[in-house]
């Protein structure tokens, strides 16, 4: 299963992270800065760039090599003085001065640094942490389904976003999916997740039926935004406020979302999709889009209508894998601005289990976008096994 966390980079060499080896490559590059400078004579001078050495390591090594660099630096800068006659001029108590200056502020940057890095590491994992607690480890076989998912934040300051997923054994061989994205970022963004995890758990507790669900959802949800914006919900007999809260009152934030229903035998789904992109069945070669033909608002957004919410049926044969995500999947772009062709893609992919069918979909997606993603992505993948 392709890990969670940010979009990083490449590593560098374990040799390459060692402190030894950050400490001996600036030593080494005094040493060379000094032979080059004996070599060339007099007329050729390069103390000013022995004086930049430590600077340079201010960038990536610990303090206290800083203070080893910038200490190193000034036998360097006296024995190059003495080859090239300049011990006495009377620039070069100049010289050793700046040194130690410089040397002096690199140290003190290194340590900013460091305490900068400190932080950071501990930031990234306390949104580690939120992202378990928030987005529970789907189990890798629920009912009839194996199941896979994955979650990329766009944000590498963070590992946390607004996309969410979960899953839900409603008994008797039946299962729930759903996969959502919150409408803006931030730490908002992940309280407005939080409860609507919450809530979606507890309908599937219940046992509340599917179309049922969407207008649960949508009504937790507005609760929880007049909860954030700190506004009294409204009482009976408000003339100014009738029934239902409208979006004035409060953030306006939505959820788009989809849910999907399993039957217990395993043979069809059902499927509400609420203004999410539409959900990708991979059956045998065949690459499907499921387009719902009665699209629901997101939710959140449920007091702007009072249509019932559409349920579609599909038919689910065994080996078949539905691909549940978000849209920062298809709205990744590469250098040239193309849009990731995920049905393209999937085509190739086909028979693969969700585990390895994400990693190859993950892989894919960093590649195309130059391994920087421009929104958070969740994705979920369950296949019929029985």
């Amino acid at each position: 299963m392709a890990p969670s966390g940010t979009a990083d980079g490449p590593r560098m060499p374990r040799l390459a992270r060692s402190p030894a080896a950050r400490l001996a490559a600036p030593l080494l590059l005094l040493g060379l800065l000094l032979l080059i400078d004996q070599l060339g004579g007099p007329e050729l001078r390069i103390g000013g760039l022995m004086v930049a050495v430590p600077a340079v390591c201010a960038s990536f090594l610990r303090p206290a090599a800083v203070l080893v660099v910038a200490l190193a630096a000034f036998p360097c800068l006296v024995v190059a003085a003495m080859g090239n006659g300049q011990i006495g001029a009377l620039n070069f108590p100049v010289t050793l001065a700046t040194a130690a200056l410089v040397g002096t502020a690199s140290v003190i940057t290194a340590r900013v640094r460091r305490r900068r890095e400190r932080q950071l590491a501990q930031a990234r994992w306390v949104a580690g942490v939120t992202q378990r607690a928030l987005l529970r480890p789907l189990p890798e076989r629920l009912g009839r389904l194996a199941i896979a998912s994955t979650y990329m934040a766009a944000d590498q300051e963070a590992a946390i976003g607004g996309d969410l997923y979960a899953a839900a054994d409603l008994g008797e061989g039946r299962v729930r999916v759903m996969v959502g994205d919150v409408q803006g970022k931030g730490l908002a963004a992940v309280e407005v997740a939080s409860g609507l995890l919450g809530a979606f758990r507890r309908a599937a507790r219940h046992h509340t039926p599917l179309p049922a669900v969407p207008g649960y959802l949508d009504r937790n949800l507005r609760e929880d935004l007049i909860e954030l914006a700190d506004v009294p919900p409204p009482q009976p007999g408000d003339a100014e406020q009738s029934a239902t809260p409208t979006t004035a009152n409060y953030p306006e934030r939505f959820v788009t979302a989809v849910l999907v229903d399993v039957a217990a035998d395993g043979d069809s789904i059902r499927v509400v999709n609420c203004g999410h992109p539409s959900p990708v069945l991979l059956h045998h070669d065949d690459v499907l889009e499921l387009d719902t033909c009665q699209p629901a608002v997101p939710l959140g957004l449920g007091d702007l209508t009072t249509e019932a919410q559409h349920v579609d049926r599909y038919e689910l044969a065994v080996g078949d894998v539905l691909l549940l995500y978000t849209d920062g999947v298809i709205e990744a772009r590469d250098v040239l601005g193309d849009f990731y062709p995920l049905v393209d893609r999937l085509a190739g992919w086909s028979g693969l289990p969700p585990d390895d069918l994400l990693d190859e979909l993950t892989a894919d997606l960093l590649h195309h976008v130059g391994r920087r993603l421009g929104d958070d992505v969740a994705m979920v993948a369950v296949q019929r096994v029985a």
